[in-house]
């Protein structure tokens, strides 16, 4: 009886310091599932708006050789397919792999006539429609799928009297930077997000409120040394930590890239020097940013696990805002590279697609280093008042 008295008594004890506590109670039981609904509503969006096309998509079609019966078929649809010439047709293939027009349709000579001609048991290979298109495009790989679809009813109805891309090689148009585009795209700027806020999150909690727990700061805050330098020592310092961390990471996942796609090949060198110079510069800033922020958050808490607990809210903020990116291209707009983390989302999603603006991309960068110049000030101001240092 004793001792479930005593066990009794603990957890009591225990569950009224957690139920009193409302900022643990927020933290733990409410923001968790309020977090993950927003992040997987936010990705079941952006993945819809990427596989997806609008109700009154109108594929844009150029045909070769376009039969009356296939004419009429595309009328039936509800599509149009414009007739060019075969002199056309190598023009309306590079329209296709630039985004352009959407399909390339190129029927055999005299379709009808040879469809009506056409003998299953002598063996002979059936007149072929060749459709061109670029699966880098969500426009062009659903026009596609219904063009195809279409077809397939249609040749069911005449016993397979034509073939639709026989070989089934050569007719995605999609080139290397295309692909990659797509891809880096839409899954790079969220995972360097992730990987470079949980740097900042794993090193900035123990610098700060790790010494202040500790109380080898106020050690620190004795010594000649201005609170200006102390921050900006602890900003550059922590930066620099939180960059490799996040080089690491993204250096891995680089690598796993081909199993990541399930085997699809991910042509890396289409990104020249340039690129990936752009991609530092806004890499660096949003560190800087990050680390500042957090380092104040972590000037707040007095123990290192109250810092993590507060820092959580902004983990899970900045990975709503690192879902932005698989919407589809990069924010043309310069203001809203005013905004941190969803600036350097977008400039890290323009980079990866070749879509970046130089002018964006420097709006991004300055606006970091004055965000982080400001947060730096704070946390200065923050380290002069002894009732936030020395609070335990």
């Amino acid at each position: 009886m004793i001792v479930g008295k005593g066990i009794w008594t603990i957890m009591k004890k225990e569950l009224a310091r957690f139920f009193k506590d409302g900022r643990m109670c927020l933290t733990t039981l409410l923001l968790p599932g309020l977090m993950i609904y927003i992040l997987y509503s936010f990705m079941g969006d952006a993945l819809g708006s990427q596989l997806n096309v609008t109700e009154d998509f109108q594929p844009a079609i150029r045909a070769v050789e376009l039969s009356d019966s296939m004419r009429e078929l595309f009328a039936q649809a509800g599509m149009e397919a414009e007739e060019i010439g075969d002199d056309e047709q190598a023009d309306a293939m590079n329209a296709v792999q630039q985004e352009e027009i959407d399909l390339l349709i190129v029927f055999p000579q005299n379709f009808d006539a040879a469809v009506r001609a056409y003998d299953v048991s002598a063996g002979e290979a059936a007149p072929n429609i060749e459709i061109y298109y670029n699966s880098a495009s969500a426009d062009s790989s659903a026009a596609f799928e219904q063009v195809q679809g279409m077809l397939d009813q249609y040749e069911s109805a005449l016993s397979n009297c034509f073939d639709i891309n026989r070989g089934q090689e050569g007719y995605d148009l999609a080139d290397d930077r295309d692909l990659a585009g797509m891809t880096m795209a839409s899954m790079m700027p969220l995972l360097i997000l992730i990987f470079l806020f949980s740097g900042c999150m794993a090193v900035a909690p123990e610098s700060i409120a790790g010494e202040k727990e500790r109380g080898t700061i106020a050690t620190i805050l004795v010594t000649p040394i201005r609170r200006s330098e102390l921050a900006l020592g602890k900003i550059f310092s922590l930066s620099i930590i939180a960059l490799l961390s996040g080089l690491s990471s993204t250096v891995g996942i680089l690598l796993s890239m081909p199993k990541l796609m399930g085997g699809m090949e991910v042509n890396m060198n289409v990104y020249g020097a340039s690129d990936y110079i752009m991609l530092g510069l806004v890499i660096l800033s949003t560190v800087l940013f990050l680390i500042a922020l957090i380092s104040i958050v972590s000037a707040f808490a007095k123990t290192i696990k109250e810092a993590q607990t507060l820092v959580l809210p902004l983990m899970m903020i900045a990975m709503v805002v690192g879902v932005t990116s698989m919407f589809g291209s990069a924010q043309t707009q310069t203001a809203l590279y005013l905004i941190p983390l969803y600036s350097s989302v977008q400039c890290m999603s323009g980079i990866f697609s070749f879509s970046f603006s130089l002018v964006n991309m420097s709006v991004c960068v300055i606006s970091n280093l004055l965000y982080t110049a400001i947060l730096i000030f704070v946390l200065t101001q923050m380290f002069h008042s002894e009732r936030i240092i020395f609070t335990k």
